[in-house]
């Protein structure tokens, strides 16, 4: 196709084509995951032919990332402008429990950001969000509350955060332990600072779950009574 016939072609596509094929593989993503975004089905949602797709993304990975910037952008300016609390450890849980919401309401796209194997992990906008963390670990490294390296403390918080947030989505929706995100979020607290929050009943807790842990040596209960009491004790284990 010679320069005057492509000029007509992307013109009779529209201004918008990139954004609506864009928008189309992130609705594709959001419902069934990554292996829903074929080029194929992209195409037909965004009503354009899949040659359109190879033109401007170059493959799947190229329009895959495309996705991730357009969505990580939005997600990060918006992270970045939040005013910070003016207590840097508690500036850290904020971004924590944000982080948390993000992946669990981006499901498909936090399993390709997730995965250092794909490329699309490595969009600019997901270093950009990586960014806001340091400097959020800057701020409590300066003001002399983290007792490791800012690294160390990157990588735990990295590594905890998206750790509980996979684990979470492998839970069903109605069914997902929330409290999960909120004790790995302090246990990272008390990993890179001596100044993490003391869980109420601490002694309680422990002793719960340690007669959860010993429900096979008492034979006095019937299976009904050994159910319910296991759920109870476990309730009460895990109460923040």
């Amino acid at each position: 196709m010679d320069d005057r016939k492509k000029s007509a072609a992307e013109d009779a596509e529209g201004p918008d084509v990139r954004a609506r094929i864009i928008a189309a593989a992130a609705e594709l993503i959001s419902a069934g995951g990554p292996d829903a975004a074929t080029t194929r089905a992209v195409a037909a949602a965004a009503g354009v032919q899949a040659p359109t797709i190879y033109r401007l993304f170059g493959d799947k990975r190229g329009l895959l990332t495309a996705v991730i910037e357009h969505v990580m952008k939005s997600y990060v300016s918006k992270k970045a402008a939040r005013k910070p609390h003016p207590d840097p450890l508690q500036d850290l849980r904020d971004g924590w429990d944000t982080h948390v919401a993000f992946g669990l309401s981006h499901p498909g796209l936090f399993a390709i950001m997730s995965s250092e194997l794909h490329p699309a992990s490595q969009a600019p906008a997901v270093g950009d969000g990586e960014d806001v963390l340091r400097r959020r670990i800057r701020k409590i490294a300066l003001a002399g509350r983290l007792r490791v390296s800012e690294e160390r403390a990157l990588g735990l918080v990295r590594a905890m955060g998206t750790g509980a947030v996979l684990t979470l989505l492998r839970q069903p929706e109605g069914e997902r332990d929330l409290g999960l995100a909120d004790a790995a979020r302090e246990a990272v607290m008390a990993a890179i600072t001596s100044e993490a929050a003391t869980p109420a009943n601490t002694d309680v807790r422990a002793l719960a779950a340690a007669l959860r842990a010993s429900m096979d040596r008492i034979n006095v209960l019937t299976p009904g009574e050994s159910m319910l009491l296991s759920e109870l004790l476990q309730r009460i284990a895990d109460v923040e």
